[in-house]
């Protein structure tokens, strides 16, 4: 497929509705589901900088944490979105499938760890939501409150992040700097990318261990998360870090776009686009307009992070397309 065609399908993708109000039991249920296999992850994959070891990543069935290492052999968990079951799977040929419907957060805590036990897979985590006071604060273990699963919506979900991802993945390389792969954050949930200057930042007096990390270095950094109890509507997200003066005098595109003081960001929501001739369009506009003015504002050279135009395709990848 020639690169014109890709990103034409890039723009003309479709969304689908995903009403915060019908899914957010459901919402708050996987949320946490997520955050006990992202604590698995976290604890047994080799350290990265930028905390880039802890995400998962969108996949064809839904989001997988990849393949992570484990003594002699490696295995990878995927939260499969199409038969709606947290599939774990070991390179010695063994795999252990966990219904996601019908178990409560406990149920689904304990399942896990007895499926990696009976993969030879021995893990710990600190066994409490992270940073989710809104969602639940009970330990995973004796967590029965949160139960629902509503397949549907899930499915949804993951084919928005699919969009999405597809999205990021042309706009990351258009950029030829330091980028963060496109992944998925359990913390919050959100699908987030990340561009960098390259150059040390100092980060704001008081910051924990995880944002002197994330933020180490000047970023401008863009995300996609399905809402939460404060902002009631999916919503597209960008910002720069730390925040150069005049960030928010600059323009944005397309026309809903709109800078938000409060949150220290610029925002582009969900259902202002998701019905438009060409969303994918809007998405794509809205991130290149942050990252001009959050380059432009902060002084990074924009022509030398240009990733250049070539006229001709070498032959071996002009045969391909």
């Amino acid at each position: 497929m020639s690169s014109n065609i890709m990103d034409s399908n890039i723009r003309n993708v479709r969304f689908p509705p995903l009403p915060i109000e019908e899914w957010e039991d459901t919402k708050d249920t996987l949320h946490l589901f997520m955050q006990i296999v992202g604590k698995i992850r976290l604890g047994l994959f080799p350290k990265k900088n930028h905390w880039w070891h802890v995400p998962f990543y969108v996949s064809t069935r839904g989001l997988t944490t990849g393949p992570i290492p484990y003594k002699n052999f490696i295995f990878e968990m995927e939260f499969d979105f199409r038969e709606h079951v947290l599939r774990i799977d070991s390179s010695g040929g063994d795999s252990r499938n966990i219904e996601l419907e019908g178990l409560s957060v406990a149920r689904f805590y304990k399942a896990v760890f007895s499926g990696l036990s009976e993969l030879g897979i021995e893990a710990s985590i600190r066994a409490v939501p992270y940073d989710v006071p809104d969602i639940s604060t009970e330990p995973f273990e004796t967590d029965e409150k949160h139960a629902a699963y509503d397949g549907e919506y899930a499915k949804r979900y993951w084919q928005i992040l699919l969009q999405v991802d597809s999205i990021y993945q042309v706009f990351r390389g258009q950029f030829i700097g330091k980028s963060s792969p496109a992944h998925v954050f359990w913390h919050h949930g959100d699908l987030a990318l990340t561009r960098f200057s390259g150059r040390p930042a100092q980060v704001r007096e008081g910051a924990s261990q995880v944002e002197r990390e994330a933020y180490s270095h000047e970023v401008i950094s863009f995300g996609f998360w399905a809402g939460d109890k404060n902002v009631r509507e999916p919503a597209f997200y960008a910002y720069a870090a730390p925040q150069p003066e005049g960030l928010m005098e600059e323009p944005l595109r397309p026309k809903e776009a709109f800078w938000n003081p409060e949150a220290g960001m610029a925002l582009l929501m969900y259902n202002s686009i998701r019905e438009a001739e060409s969303p994918g369009q809007k998405v794509l506009d809205f991130l290149e307009s942050v990252y001009q003015a959050g380059a432009k504002r902060a002084n990074w050279d924009i022509e030398a992070f240009r990733l250049p135009s070539y006229e001709k395709q070498p032959e071996e990848l002009a045969a391909r397309s």
